[in-house]
């Protein structure tokens, strides 16, 4: 197995007239899982767009390496994956067309799969549409989905590339019991192979994650 290590030296953000936060430093590693944890507001999702090579620091940088291998920027589109309110599904497309798109994306054109084909592709969606419990509307625009419905879509976007790095920022917005339970089964299986982070309040998504980070401790 390929070792992942994410890398985080003295991080700052700021916008003009607020300071979010400032020195923050961590290392983590394939098998690992993190929350970062703190008040609404505090800067937890701004983190999370950072790592997620979303926006930029003010300071600090974040490198990731495989195999002691710096990755460059435009290859971290294939090994970081990310699920979070402000994530938008294409509401005119089906789920099954969503997950395509983002197939042909994060996959089809990464180094992990140059020689996939539709019958591996049509697997994987319905496999992922199975877990999600989506399967049987798999054809339905998105916009008839409910909101819990679109966020166990998201979930499936999350992994559709097995990612090395799958952040989760409030993951369980909008889902219930079981969807929290497909959730939670997502999270356990990217722990067993890749890096887990999680931006979360919720006590039980504290408790998943081996180490934690208190944003606030970085104001």
């Amino acid at each position: 197995m390929d070792n992942v290590e994410i890398i985080c030296n003295n991080l700052s953000k700021s916008f003009p007239g607020n300071s979010i936060f400032k020195n923050l430093s961590f290392k983590t590693e394939t098998k690992k899982s993190i929350s970062i944890v703190g008040s609404n507001g505090s800067g937890k999702s701004t983190l999370v767009k950072i790592l997620a090579n979303l926006i930029q620091p003010s300071k600090g940088s974040v490198e990731i390496f495989r195999n002691k291998t710096l990755l460059p920027k435009e290859k971290l589109l294939y090994k970081i994956s990310l699920i979070s309110p402000y994530f938008n599904l294409y509401d005119e497309l089906s789920g099954f067309e969503n997950l395509d798109f983002v197939y042909e994306l994060k996959v089809s054109n990464s180094d992990k799969n140059n020689n996939s084909d539709t019958s591996e592709k049509e697997e994987k969606i319905g496999a992922l549409l199975k877990e999600v419990n989506l399967y049987e509307k798999r054809n339905e625009p998105v916009k008839n989905y409910s909101s819990g419905m679109k966020q166990r879509l998201k979930l499936a976007f999350s992994v559709i590339n097995d990612p090395d790095i799958l952040l989760m920022d409030e993951p369980r917005s909008n889902l219930d019991k079981a969807g929290i339970h497909i959730m939670y089964g997502i999270a356990e299986r990217q722990k067993e192979k890749g890096i887990l982070i999680i931006a979360t309040n919720e006590d039980e998504d504290k408790l998943i994650c081996e180490d934690s980070i208190n944003i606030e401790d970085y104001k």
